[in-house]
This record gives structure tokens, sequence and C-alpha cells, in this order.
């Protein structure tokens, strides 16, 4: 059963939290996805099994949180995950960020960087709606989204389409991180897998090369795709975060 945080914007965002003992273990999800993936939940019986405190939410927009998605950007979601975990856990923290989820806990990394022991991506989308949505298109879809102000993409994991609306491509311009310094003073691993069709491995390489920090890693998964969520794949996030907290 969820739980709800009412924040500072006035949006409600569910959770659910697990207690034990810290470093926390924060889990970020991906675009348009909730709390209940595979991974959220193979987390949570990873931390209870261990003691460790867990938490894992809603975006508003998303799961059942309060919004609708096509009204959110990256801001406000930045924003509910930056709530989280000033409101919901206690001391240092272990974020892991999956896809869009990584590049929300890149940025929490930047705002609250007394609040994160560690680090784990899981092909973290740094500055996808720029180098992803908005460098895809083509010169007709982007004269559609600045006059209409949204475009409908199909996707491949929902039968409802992605909506991409003008203001989430203006303002992810104001969240981008790859145009500027990223210190990571902790350590951070990153996970990729070689087959994944939503966020090429080069993006990884960027983010290593880009990224200044004493102890960070990608490991690359040969042949694993977008979801990472076979088990070995899942074994392999929980080892991770093991190797963070270690």
């Amino acid at each position: 059963m969820s739980e709800y945080l009412d924040t500072a914007q006035g949006r409600r965002i569910a959770y659910h939290r697990s207690m034990g003992r810290g470093p926390g273990v924060v889990f970020l999800g991906g675009f348009k996805s909730d709390m209940t993936g595979t991974k959220a939940l193979y987390l949570q019986d990873w931390a209870g099994a261990r003691g460790q405190a867990f938490l894992r939410f809603d975006y508003s927009g998303h799961g059942d949180s309060s919004g609708r998605f096509e009204d959110g950007c990256i801001g406000d979601w930045a924003e509910d995950a930056h709530a989280a975990i000033e409101s919901l856990t206690e001391g240092p923290q272990v974020l892991v960020g999956s896809s869009m989820g990584g590049w929300i806990s890149l940025l929490m990394a930047r705002a609250l960087p007394h609040r994160v022991a560690g680090l784990v991506t899981i092909a973290a989308a740094a500055d996808f709606t720029e180098r992803g949505f908005w460098a895809g298109f083509s010169e007709a879809q982007r004269a559609t989204l600045m006059r209409d102000g949204r475009i409908e993409l199909p996707s491949e994991y929902d039968d409802q389409p992605y909506v991409i609306t003008r203001q989430l491509i203006e303002e992810g311009r104001k969240q981008l991180l790859m145009t500027g310094p990223l210190s990571l003073p902790f350590p951070v691993r990153m996970l990729q897998g070689t087959a994944d069709l939503d966020v090429p491995m080069g993006w990884a390489l960027d983010l290593l090369d880009h990224a200044s920090g004493e102890d960070i890693r990608l490991t690359l998964v040969k042949g694993a795709d977008h979801r990472f969520s076979t088990p070995d794949c899942l074994s392999m996030i929980a080892g991770a975060i093991e190797d963070v907290l270690a």
C-alpha cells in the first residue's frame, strides 16, 4: 500500500519505504515507468533481506502520484526526487537511477552532495530530451512540436503513445549535465547493456569520460537490453550497490 508525501510545489508523491540500517538505498525509476517495476521490487526484497533502508517512489504524473504525465518535465521530477530524499530518508543514501532516473540521480548528486553516499546507474539517460528526442526529430517533427506544443511517438513498452511536449524539451535544456562540470566525489557504478536501443552505449562512455571522481566504473553487459531486468542483470545491480556500500 502506497503512502503519500505532499511537496512544497503542491504535488502528491506516492512512495513505499522500508526502514532499516543506513546508508539507505533510493530507487529512481525511468521515463513513464513507476515504482512497481521489476527492478524496484527486486531491490526492495534485496534490501529487506539485508536489513537495509529502502525507498521507491513515483514522480508526479507517474504511477500513483498526482498530476498528468504530459504536464511534467525533468525539473519537476527532479524536485519530486529532492523532496522524497530530504523528507523520507535520513543521512547519506545510495541512489540507484534507471534510465531517466540516472539523469535525475546525477542532478541529485549535484543538488544534495551531502546526502549522497554513492551512485549506481542503469542505462543512465543523461540529457535524453536533447540528445535523444530533439536530436532525433526530423525537421517536420520539430515544426509540429513547436507549433502544437506536443508530438506523439509510438512506445514499444505501452499501448499508449509517448506524448513529448515542447515544455519537456525546453525545460530539459535547463537541466543538462553534459555541458558543464560534473563532479561525483563518491563511489559510482554505471551499468549499460550493449543491446540497449533506447540509450546508446556511447552515452555511457561519454558520461564516464565527462564525470570527474576518484572511483567511477562502467560495466558494459554484452547483449543486455534497456530493461536490464533478467535475473543476471538484477543480480548485477545488487552487486553494484553492495560494491558502493562496501
